[in-house]
């Protein structure tokens, strides 16, 4: 386990279904699934890094992006994201195309390749994660699916919260 302490009434067989104690496991699921998603990712023909891997997904999501956008969206510097697109483009993944009204701006594009690859990549993780559900008994996975909606849901109701200038 990762070690996460809670208070010393939930490290000494306190209430086990406190928030820290299941904090604590759900990062242990949470390496876990990271885990798998990396096995998953490698074992494409293409390897490619967890930057990479990001990169592709958000211009999955916003085709067309300028380098600038894409390096806010990471939370990266302009000259790495730079980089990262030049190995991209290098590996057929990506194409950089001039902007049809702003001449001095270059969008960036997946290729049919890059498509290829990303969703090559989700079919090998939904069939590592589909092998791990199946493991599990019936009540479990109806458990684990009922507690990530509550997980989600809470997620969300924090996040606007937060939003709106709220405490945590």
């Amino acid at each position: 386990m990762t070690g996460l302490s809670g208070s010393r009434d939930e490290r000494s067989g306190g209430p086990r279904d406190g928030p820290v104690p299941l904090a604590a496991a759900l990062t242990d699921a949470v390496d876990c699934l990271i885990h798998l998603w990396s096995d998953a990712a490698q074992s494409t023909n293409l390897r490619l890094s967890p930057h990479q891997l990001r990169a592709l997904r958000i211009l999955e999501e916003e085709p067309g992006l300028n380098l600038t956008a894409l390096a806010v969206g990471m939370e990266i510097g302009l000259p790495t994201a730079s980089r990262l697109c030049g190995r991209l483009e290098a590996a057929g993944l990506l194409e950089r195309v001039l902007h049809p009204r702003r001449r001095r701006e270059v969008r960036l594009l997946l290729t049919g390749q890059g498509h290829r690859v990303l969703d090559e990549m989700a079919s090998r993780r939904a069939r590592a994660l589909a092998a791990v559900l199946a493991a599990m008994e019936p009540a479990a996975r109806e458990a684990l699916r009922q507690g990530l909606q509550g997980f989600l849901a809470a997620a969300r109701d924090r996040g606007a919260h937060d939003r709106h200038g709220g405490d945590p």
